[in-house]
């Protein structure tokens, strides 16, 4: 029990370090070479104007570099790679701390490296393309063909070589959904790669997604699956260094590289948390991850009311967010409220992943 205590915490504790250490030269590298938006974003997912959000972002929006969350993903697999290294050079105590293994974090792992390059190269090309509008990066479209490419992989690694086909229903236990388990992977990791829209606000998705991942933590330790606790807490630690210079004034914003990476291994982790792990995983995934399904679906709520309704809208500007700063809250409070949101609904969602329902 203490060996697994150190396992899952100390991994955690390095890559905060490492992140805070690394920041200072990402930093340098994106200011130097201003890869921020050149132009405030000026067309909306379903074609519309943006007036109310350049309001409410134009100057921070054209000088806060992108990026930012390189500091996360490098953190991580830094760490992640350093106590392989050192558990199969040296062995002893250094084996014991390895968490790198095949059957817990090699998937989450490579999951989280894939998102994060196909998030840089969006970054990189919005950037290079001005930023004002969704043509800047890669399209919409091509960016759920990527995503949708990677959960189709898992997926059908997950149904053909580790032979899981069921998720766990609250209250009504496994439903096994025998091939159609493929889609409905396939699905949830699209839907949970919607909520990334979350980072809007300074400190708002560092401190959702700290929160998040480290409930995972909790059920995987609980579960047994000390490798894969091991690994959500050095992402808590990675993502808690980003946070670190996101808080406002923001040093960076986390763009794509960071919220591919991060809602796509999310919504990898709580499959693996579930019938893979004996457990409720999955069930949890719309509590644990409220704040990021409330984004998405707001957001989907506002493009099918403007289509349907003649050009009416629910929210004065979506996601969700940014209708609270519309209204008139300060940045900082919808970023600490959220934050208090994520963290009711981690514990609430780790209760029920545990207690025998």
């Amino acid at each position: 029990m203490q060996i697994n205590l150190i396992k899952v915490i100390l991994p955690s504790i390095i890559a905060f370090v490492v992140g805070i250490l690394v920041t200072p030269i990402l930093t340098r590298y994106l200011y130097k070479y201003k890869m921020w938006k050149k132009k405030v974003k000026d067309v909306a997912i379903d074609g519309g104007g943006t007036p109310i959000f350049s309001s409410l972002h134009a100057d921070r929006e054209v000088g806060t570099p992108r990026m930012g969350g390189i500091v996360i993903w490098i953190s991580a697999l830094i760490v992640t790679m350093a106590f392989w290294i050192l558990g199969h050079s040296l062995g002893g105590v250094f084996s014991k701390l390895d968490y790198l293994s095949r059957d817990q974090t090699w998937i989450p792992l490579t999951v989280l490296i894939l998102g994060a390059l196909v998030g840089l190269i969006d970054d990189v090309l919005e950037i290079k393309g001005g930023g004002g509008n969704y043509a800047g990066g890669l399209s919409l479209r091509k960016r759920l063909f990527f995503v949708g490419l990677i959960s189709f992989l898992i997926s059908f690694w997950f149904y053909f070589k580790l032979d899981v086909s069921s998720v766990n229903v609250l209250f009504l236990g496994q439903l096994n959904l025998g091939l159609y388990f493929i889609p409905f992977f396939i699905l949830v990791v699209v839907f949970i790669y919607s909520g990334g829209i979350i980072d809007g606000i300074d400190g708002l998705s560092g401190g959702v997604f700290a929160s998040i991942f480290f409930a995972y933590a909790g059920i995987a330790f609980f579960q047994n699956q000390i490798n894969l606790a091991a690994f959500c807490t050095v992402i808590v630690g990675s993502i808690l260094a980003f946070l670190w210079f996101n808080i406002p004034p923001a040093r960076f914003y986390m763009s794509e590289t960071g919220s591919m990476a991060l809602t796509v291994t999310l919504a990898i982790i709580a499959f693996m948390t579930d019938s893979m792990g004996d457990g409720k995983g999955m069930a949890v995934l719309p509590i644990i991850a409220l704040p990021l399904i409330v984004t998405s679906v707001s957001a989907i709520i506002q493009v099918l009311s403007k289509k349907l309704r003649n050009g009416k809208k629910v929210f004065i500007i979506a996601p969700l967010h940014h209708h609270f700063e519309a209204i008139g809250w300060p940045a900082y409070k919808v970023t600490m409220r959220y934050w208090v949101v994520s963290i009711v609904c981690a514990i609430f969602g780790v209760i029920l992943a545990l207690i025998k329902l």
